[in-house]
């Protein structure tokens, strides 16, 4: 997926604005509505609610490929592409990530959080964390001139610094007209490889990550990926333009 990258126009940035300030008003309120006893069923619908509010937006992922809902609901060891269930309820020191998309405008916008559900242990609240600067890492080296490669040694080091492991199979990706479009943006990698980043462009920047070895399977609903050794998983994702200096965090 490392063909043609498209620049954004500025109309299209404009639009991928407005759809990025819907999907973190989704994503905050997703984030409020965790807790112990809420089924992900429950915060897919809350979510939903919410983006179809707006005028003219609708979910991202809901239909996408054949997927059945507004929200990937990953517990635990599910990795990603996990699906809201009346029976799946949180509890007490359960992860949750919750990946969401908006359409809004003929465009895209994607990003994703991991929430601890009550008290969870240090080790999984530090695993949590160090996930979540990996992203802010990884953003730091999103600016004209620099390398897609970058973004993903950024990743990559962040997380083996502290012994967790990046989740290959699963990648970071261009967004825009498309969910996923050029590049790749790979949770492993080299400084000063990959495709040029240039002003416009727009990138997912996600790192996934697992407190195991990072190798995964798929799940008989052929949707949930989850770790083969059954060890926790973390997701975040921001939406992210390049500008002429550095970048804008979209969403």
């Amino acid at each position: 997926m490392d063909g043609f990258i498209p620049i954004k126009t500025p109309a299209q940035i404009r639009a991928m604005r407005e759809g990025g300030r819907i999907l973190r008003e989704a994503l905050l309120v997703a984030e409020k509505a965790v807790c112990p006893g809420i089924t992900t069923y429950d915060l897919d619908k809350i979510v939903e609610k919410t983006i179809v509010r707006h005028k003219g937006a609708q979910p991202g992922f809901k239909g996408y490929r054949g997927f059945p809902a507004t929200l990937c609901t990953s517990v635990n060891e599910e990795v990603v592409h996990g699906i809201p269930s009346h029976d799946r309820i949180l509890k007490e020191g359960d992860i949750v990530g919750i990946d969401c998309g908006v359409y809004y405008k003929g465009l895209y916008t994607d990003a994703c959080i991991t929430v601890m559900v009550g008290r969870v242990r240090p080790e999984v609240s530090h695993f949590v964390k160090t996930t979540k600067k990996a992203l802010k890492n990884a953003i730091k080296k999103v600016r004209p001139g620099g390398y897609v490669g970058d973004i993903s040694a950024a990743i990559q080091k962040t997380l083996e610094d502290q012994n967790y492991s990046p989740v290959i199979e699963c990648t970071g990706h261009g967004v825009g007209e498309n969910l996923h479009e050029p590049p790749e943006i790979l949770n492993v990698g080299q400084k000063g490889t990959g495709p040029l980043i240039k002003p416009g462009m727009v990138f997912a920047i996600e790192p996934i990550s697992a407190m195991g070895d990072g190798a995964v399977i798929t799940a008989e609903d052929g949707w949930t990926v989850v770790t083969a050794d059954k060890s926790l998983s973390a997701h975040f994702e921001h939406t992210v333009l390049v500008t002429k200096k550095d970048c804008e965090v979209l969403v």
